[in-house]
């Protein structure tokens, strides 16, 4: 039975036993933004079990794609050394939402192993949570399986919770026994860590709620979250051992034995290759492309990981993308998406190759040396921060351990060569060398200190704030009285500024707003009795302290001075224009490129808008003019914004987009503007006709996988397509044509004078 058949019978089972089939949720969480990635089948339904949402439904099924390479759940350096860790897997489960308990849910697993699959129930070994009396009667008394087959286990290896704190249970485990050939005992005994007998389902029970005393309290009405993994349950029904022997697998092994000129079909370099082009296809697919933190950085380190075992079969030139249409023909009819994708996944992924092709050339000579250094030389320092061990077991003295690599090394392939730790480890692994990780975070440490101090806005430099926080006005008026809290000049603080100094004003209360998520500092003015400050930029020199930085034009200002903050209101009008039309074309690119458009940076003043997102190739004109058409559909509404602070929790509810690595308080701002909900702390129009007109300048690419918008709004929209009348006008003036006409003319004369 192939793996699509044991899928499809799976899904049709708990359907015809009163579940809803639930489509895969992408990789990258939608309603949890504190998960790295989808890791298991009950994600989707975490606010369920949590009672924070409500299905039209009380039983699902699902076919959940899964990644584990990041984060608490991360399988990686495991992936090529063992049979069963995957950085993708796919987990079949059945849910019950205060429907059915552990009786049906036991009852339904024993039915679809025995029955649907036809498993010989001797095969089939069970433990259950050594206080779970009831699980366990349920298996002896009504199942009938062999007391000698079920295992108490008492340790949390068979307890669940879903943390310190909420709905936890115990769990019951089903194994298969894949015989005495292979090494191993049952499990619960001290040989159970062997590969004989392998876990192949678990039914977890939520039947309490722990409290923050530790205290377990009955739920009102228990669930049921089972899970299954696909590739192990082929690997039985296929009747192999190891889930690479599976079809799945195998057909992916063989496109990459064909794509790196290999014909060795057992070498572990293949495994790896086949396993991580599923991961990275199918994070590509939900949007995540390679980076440098977050999630694209863990994208990148398997792409990287795949790459190097590709080199290690001496294949040298792009490959890696060549196995996206092996895939998309194996798993593509489960997951259609994957099929839509398949250019743009293989595109995004050949970028990458290339770009990784002279890093890996130039790290692998410099990992080479240092590895070799270690295993023959002895102790010593090489001049730039390497050390090495003395190779006799001994090491010199100066804490330099033999066959261990260097933390300076593994530092500087990282920040130099673009080496993912795992990546060195796993090479020096096949070498019989450990890797200094301590050594390594030193490094890290020092990098981080040495960048948060070149990051620091120069008007912040030697600023030592100590007080009360600012006090912003900003999103209801552009006028309001404050007091000088105190004022800096050149980093240092003073206690007043004359006619003609430039400072750094801090106020209690001010409508000036303060840099933040791409939307520039406000400037305008700050009046007091004995002065005028002219205000060119707002910044913040703590997460609540507001900087007004200028020119006091003329008088004296004083610390503790009242003054009466006054914000350019051009300028802030012209910047709420690009800010909130930033959002309606976030969203209009997502209906017209695909839900994988992400935000990846933005920069909003009164001159423009600039917004960063994920897309792998330039748009069309045609897609160009579709995203005029929806956002300037948008602004004709005339709809009215509204922006309203809630809990994160609450904010995840209605559905609002959030960006994967921004830090989010337990407060949050969600703003309505036309289609889109967004989470910004930003300030913007009243209503989207405010915008009054939105116009596309410009667009390029910025980095892999990354393309770049620039659009102006409002009068700078109506300047821009003036200016391009103009232009045309000059042309057909010079071609002695109307307007209209221009182009034809052209090419008249074109086709005239410059034949073929």
């Amino acid at each position: 039975m192939n793996s699509s058949e044991i899928r499809q019978k799976f899904l049709e089972f708990f359907e015809a036993h009163g579940h809803t089939i639930v489509a895969s949720s992408p990789l990258v969480p939608g309603n949890d933004p504190t998960l790295l990635f989808t890791n298991a089948g009950m994600v989707q339904f975490k606010d369920v079990f949590l009672g924070q949402d409500k299905r039209p439904y009380v039983r699902a099924v699902s076919s959940q794609r899964c990644v584990r390479a990041g984060g608490k759940h991360n399988d990686l350096e495991n992936v090529g050394y063992t049979a069963r860790h995957h950085t993708f897997f796919e987990m079949l489960g059945n849910f019950s939402f205060g429907d059915y308990f552990k009786r049906n849910a036991i009852q339904f697993a024993w039915e679809f192993l025995t029955v649907t699959l036809q498993i010989p129930q001797e095969k089939l070994w069970v433990t259950v949570y050594a206080e779970d009396d009831e699980a366990a009667d349920i298996w002896l008394n009504e199942i009938g399986i062999a007391p000698e087959r079920l295992t108490r286990i008492a340790t949390m290896d068979n307890f669940w919770q879903m943390g310190d704190t909420g709905p936890c249970g115990p769990c019951s485990e089903i194994f298969y026994d894949h015989g005495p050939a292979v090494a191993g005992g049952p499990p619960g005994t001290a040989e159970a860590d062997g590969d004989r007998y392998i876990e192949i389902w678990n039914l977890v029970f939520m039947q309490y709620n722990r409290d923050s005393a530790g205290t377990l309290h009955p739920l009102p009405k228990p669930s049921v979250d089972t899970g299954m993994g696909l590739e192990r349950i082929a690997a039985v029904m296929q009747q192999v051992h190891s889930n690479y022997e599976i079809d799945l697998f195998q057909a992916l092994i063989k496109a990459a034995a064909r794509a790196t000129n290999t014909t060795d079909l057992t070498s572990n370099s293949l495994k790896v290759i086949a396993d991580h082009i599923r991961a990275c296809s199918f994070l590509i697919t939900d949007g995540v492309i390679p980076g440098n933190e977050g999630r694209g950085y863990v994208l990148r380190r398997i792409i990287r990981r795949a790459i190097r075992h590709g080199y290690q079969l001496e294949q040298k030139q792009p490959f890696f993308h060549l196995l996206v249409e092996a895939l998309a023909q194996a798993m593509g009819q489960a997951y259609p998406e994957l099929v839509a994708a398949k250019v743009r996944v293989a595109a995004v992924l050949k970028q990458e190759e290339e770009r990784f092709a002279e890093t890996l050339e130039n790290g692998m000579h410099v990992l080479e040396a240092a590895i070799q250094k270690v295993t023959v030389a002895g102790g010593f320092g090489d001049g730039f921060g390497y050390g090495f061990g003395t190779g006799d077991g001994r090491g010199d003295g100066k804490g330099f351990r033999p066959n261990v690599l260097d933390g300076n090394v593994v530092f500087t392939l990282y920040d130099t060569f673009g080496f993912p730790v795992d990546l060195t480890a796993d090479i020096a692994r096949e070498r019989g060398i450990s890797v200094d990780h301590a050594g390594f975070e030193q490094a890290m440490q020092r990098q981080r200190e040495r960048a948060r101090a070149a990051s620091k806005f120069t008007m912040q430099e030697g600023m030592q704030y100590s007080g009360s926080s600012t006090q912003f006005h900003g999103y209801d008026s552009l006028q309001h009285e404050g007091r000088v809290l105190a004022i800096y000049q050149q980093g240092s603080r003073v206690d007043f500024v004359e006619a003609g100094d430039e400072a750094v004003v801090v106020l209690d209360q001010t409508p000036f707003y303060a840099e933040s998520g791409g939307q520039v500092g406000d400037r305008g003015e700050l009046l007091a009795a004995n002065g005028t400050f002219a205000v060119a930029d707002t910044q913040k020199i703590q997460a609540n302290v507001f900087g007004h930085k200028g020119l006091l034009r003329s008088g004296r200002l004083v610390v503790g001075d009242k003054v009466l903050a006054e914000v350019d209101p051009a300028a802030r009008a012209r910047t709420e224009r690009n800010h909130s039309v930033t959002h309606l074309m976030h969203k209009a690119l997502r209906e017209v490129l695909g839900s994988h458009v992400q935000q990846k940076g933005s920069l909003v003043d009164a001159d423009k808008t600039r917004f960063d997102f994920v897309h792998n190739q330039p748009l069309t004109d045609a897609e160009i003019r579709k995203v005029e058409v929806l956002v300037n559909a948008e602004i004709i509404a005339n709809a009215a914004t509204a922006a309203r602070v809630m809990t994160i929790a609450d904010a995840q509810k209605t559905g609002a987009m959030m960006l994967f690595g921004e830090k989010y308080g337990e407060e949050v701002r969600v703003l309505d503007i036309g289609s889109s909900r967004e989470l910004c702390g930003g300030t913007h129009v009243r209503r989207t006709g405010d915008i009054g007109l939105f116009k596309i300048v410009a667009e390029s690419g910025v980095a892999a996988g990354v393309r770049r918008v620039e659009a102006v709004t409002g009068e700078g929209a109506l300047t821009y397509i003036q200016q391009q009348e103009t232009q045309l006008q000059q042309v057909a003036d010079a071609v002695k044509a109307q307007p209209q006409e221009a182009a034809a003319r052209i090419a008249q004369i074109w086709k005239k004078n410059c034949p073929r």
